[in-house]
């Protein structure tokens, strides 16, 4: 699940171009009567359906067919040193995959515990 912090937060705009995706979106606006509440999307190539995110989401996205094509509108420029994550099996958010979890860069696994 990736963000980038204020004042770089990013809106995205993701669609599965091939194949098909499972998409997730975080609330972590503090502010929001939301916060910590998750959503998740099947998005495919046949739906043509898209999601927007807000600024203040972090975001992730679990394949669900092998050579699956996402294309991402992102707001900002990226900015590394306003990269946050939060590990896709964090205890505080219980976000539910509908697959087993496979395969997973080692950064996105270093992600340590969410502390408010």
């Amino acid at each position: 699940m990736h963000r980038q912090l204020a004042p770089h937060e990013e809106c995205k705009l993701i669609r599965c171009t091939r194949g098909s995706i499972y998409a997730v979106a975080l609330d972590l606006r503090r502010e929001s009567p939301t916060f910590g509440q998750w959503l998740g999307s099947e998005l495919t190539e046949q739906s043509h359906k898209s999601l927007w995110v807000p600024g203040g989401f972090a975001v992730g996205y679990q394949t669900l067919e092998d050579s699956s094509e996402i294309l991402y509108l992102i707001s900002e420029f990226y900015f590394p040193n306003s990269e946050k994550g939060i590990r896709y099996d964090d205890p505080v958010f219980r976000i539910e995959w509908p697959m087993k979890v496979t395969v997973i860069s080692e950064k996105d696994l270093s992600w340590p515990d969410y502390q408010e």
